[in-house]
């Protein structure tokens, strides 16, 4: 349970414990295949859906077979963007409004179970890739998280985060329900299904994927009453943006939620949206103090004032020896992840001479 995080990854990330390198890496390979499932050809009816049926994801995917993990529900996020009547007529890589987005996987190997201790259930997410996701994605203000089961507006001083991702959690489609909808109630029959078994719900993803699988975790936490079950809730992220304001990341906290973001120092993507001040009781005396205050005062104001959660595994593309000439695009590729992280030594000695992912500029 510690390399899930029940001690907060203490001891295990400067340097990198060679058991939690490939806990890390298994998790990847389960956001490699929500990229592998999506249909990209725009020419394609079945365009932004899961290009493979449940029963042949995992062997169609390349997950590997010893992992023993059985995919039980595709999901898809809806943008809550109101587009143009004459975007209908649009074509489709434009206007798709829904589209494939993760799945949910229940691991179902006996051997895996033993090894792991426990029955590990997965919810991975890709990145962005539509034309409405990257339209959310600059959707950057904070907005308040609504109640739970009430139709009024939001808590004023409740959590506060990104609109877009907000937008692609909880809107729904005509003939389709909201990604918010689809986890809880797959979860929720996740939970009955194997009633008495200690469960773990670890969500991974990249990028837009990320933040997604660190707004799930909240809301899991949130909406599902475990009784006298309390599964650990853990979230892997790669190359995340921000989610949320201090509240959201306070209450992350008090869930027990925990939460491990891979962070390449030479990723823009990590360093946005908004900014990032500490808390008062953080800064320094003096001027420039009450300098920041006021700053800070003037950016929450106008809900643009995040903090990241979690804790972090901060890595750096210039420190492989195998990259070379990366531009922004490939700073963030997720390959260049998990080819960073299976070299990663520690901040003493940043890189293994070799490298099990090798990866050309």
């Amino acid at each position: 349970m510690e390399y899930q995080g029940s001690s907060d990854w203490d001891g295990l990330l400067d340097p990198l414990d060679d058991h939690l390198r490939a806990e890390i890496l298994r998790y990847g390979t389960f956001v490699e295949a929500a990229y592998k499932s999506f249909e990209f050809d725009p020419s394609s009816p079945s365009y932004a859906a899961c290009r493979f049926p449940k029963s042949k994801f995992s062997d169609r995917c390349c997950l590997p077979s010893t992992t023993g993990y059985k995919v039980t529900m595709n999901l898809r996020a809806t943008s809550g963007i109101e587009l143009p009547r004459w975007v209908e007529r649009a074509p489709c890589w434009f206007s798709n409004k829904s589209s494939n987005i993760g799945y949910v996987a229940v691991c179902d190997n006996k051997e895996e179970i033993r090894r792991l201790g426990r029955r590990d259930v997965v919810i991975a997410y890709r990145g962005t890739i539509t034309c409405l996701e990257w339209l959310e994605n600059l959707r950057a203000n904070l907005t308040h998280i609504p109640l739970e089961g009430s139709e009024s507006e939001p808590e004023d001083h409740g959590p506060m985060v990104q609109s877009g991702f907000l937008s692609l959690y909880t809107s729904a489609a005509c003939n389709s329900l909201s990604l918010q909808q689809m986890v809880r109630e797959e979860i929720h029959r996740i939970l009955q299904t194997y009633d008495g078994e200690p469960l773990s719900l670890t969500l991974t993803g990249h990028s837009l994927g990320a933040a997604l699988a660190t707004l799930t975790a909240y809301d899991i936490k949130t909406s599902l009453w475990f009784e006298h079950r309390k599964p650990m809730v853990t979230v892997i992220s790669f190359g995340g943006p921000r989610v949320g304001d201090w509240t959201f990341r306070q209450e992350l906290e008090n869930q027990g939620t925990k939460v491990l973001r891979i962070v390449n120092s030479d990723d823009v993507v990590t360093k946005v949206p908004g900014f990032v001040f500490e808390r008062d009781d953080d800064v320094a005396d003096g001027r420039s103090a009450h300098v920041a205050r006021w700053v800070k005062k003037r950016l929450e104001d106008a809900q643009w004032t995040y903090a990241e959660v979690g804790k972090e595994l901060r890595l750096r593309s210039t420190d492989s020896p195998y990259l070379s000439g990366l531009n922004a695009a490939t700073c963030h590729n997720l390959n260049t992840y998990l080819h960073l992280v299976d070299g990663f030594v520690g901040s003493t000695c940043p890189f293994r001479a070799t490298a099990e992912r090798f990866i050309r500029g």
